[in-house]
């Protein structure tokens, strides 16, 4: 396994070592992180996309980009897998150091190995049942599990897949599969003993930090079901870990399609409510976006007149990723990069200034 962790030295000198505008930088946690990273949702789960993922993650390495986001359900484990072998040989080629990169995964969802079984059920009885990793009864949907046994056993797979001794941060997969399906007050207890368990990885050096990596949980409303609280969900870490817990990260959707994270009075602060964003300020939680094309289904949808609000920029791709990384308070937003075509058309984002705060804000009205 390749040893080490990301740190304040190694991303500071990571930075130095790319001629590109201050601006592209982010200061979170001591850390000197991209303006965006590198996601690994989409594509076949082939060799072929591994391959592309690989060589991929080594070329946005080399131009910039030290966030790595992925899961081990993504694509079957293998984009694990691919951005492992990438890092390796990123590392291996002198392209980037171990302590220059953030690397980010998930664990909730039951990933199933390299493509889908022709039985899932069957799969899941023989693979997570009968071997102890978690019960039916601790599966919800037949497909999302967080116990602390469960959430371990995921730590060590995805520590394979990368072929890391430390994840930098892990997440937990959407906490709000399950949300609905008990009580409130079990669902925290529930994510609380998903948290011990996470505290007692980052004491054994298996992980550094970790979050909740979300879709609907905190973009909702409170009244909906699979609404989270990050308020409550801190206290939860607090129970795990006291006050020196390790919780630091969320993640959740941002675009022009959902801008929630920044609009939506979701949370409550105080005696207050806000937005997920202001709430993730007021704690010093560090916020990554996802989605910022909508899987592309943004691009290609952007009027002529809007075009020329994102002056240097010539792609629909490069317009979206320029909005998410612009939005206060989100330190980078995750960028699918399955190609080496797609992570140089994206780093030409970093060579131009994010959009002002009046230019930004002339876009809500």
């Amino acid at each position: 396994m390749l040893a080490g962790r990301c740190n304040v030295e190694g991303t500071a000198a990571y930075a130095a070592g790319h001629k590109l505008p201050a601006e592209h930088w982010r200061g979170t946690l001591d850390l000197t992180l991209s303006s965006f990273g590198m996601g690994s949702y989409l594509g076949n789960p082939d060799d072929a996309t591994d391959a592309n993922y690989a060589a991929a993650l080594q070329r946005a390495l080399d131009l910039g980009v030290n966030v790595v986001d992925t899961a081990s359900n993504y694509r079957y484990q293998r984009s694990e897998r691919a951005l492992g072998l990438g890092l390796a040989r990123a590392v291996g080629g002198g392209i980037a150091t171990r302590d220059q990169v953030l690397v980010c995964s998930k664990g909730g969802y039951l990933p199933f190995d390299g493509a889908p079984p022709d039985d899932p059920e069957a799969w899941i009885h023989k693979e997570i049942v009968e071997k102890g990793v978690a019960t039916w009864e601790e599966i919800v949907d037949d497909c999302h599990c967080m116990t602390g046994n469960y959430l371990k056993h995921q730590v060590e797979q995805s520590r394979k897949n990368l072929g890391l001794e430390t994840i930098d941060v892990y997440y937990v997969h959407n906490p709000e599969q399950q949300r609905p399906r008990m009580s409130e007050e079990d669902f925290y207890a529930r994510l609380t003993d998903a948290f011990k368990a996470l505290e007692e990885c980052v004491g054994d050096g298996k992980i550094q930090w970790y979050g909740t990596a979300t879709w609907d949980g905190y973009r909702v409303t409170k009244a909906k079901p699979n609404s989270l609280s990050l308020e409550k969900v801190l206290k939860c870490a607090e129970a795990a870990g006291g006050q020196e817990h390790h919780f630091g990260f969320v993640q959740l959707p941002f675009n022009f399609q959902f801008v929630e994270a920044l609009m939506a009075p979701t949370q409550k602060i105080g005696d207050r409510e806000g937005s997920l964003l202001e709430a993730a300020y007021e704690y010093g939680v560090t916020v990554f976006s996802s989605v910022p094309l909508m899987q592309a289904k943004l691009v290609g949808r952007i009027a002529p007149e809007m075009q020329k609000r994102f002056p240097g920029l010539t792609t629909d791709a490069q317009r979206l990723l320029q909005f998410a990384r612009s939005a206060p308070g989100i330190c980078a937003p995750l960028v699918g990069m399955s190609r080496v075509q797609h992570v140089d058309e994206n780093l030409k984002v970093a060579s131009v200034a994010p959009l002002s705060e009046d230019d930004f804000n002339s876009f809500f009205g």
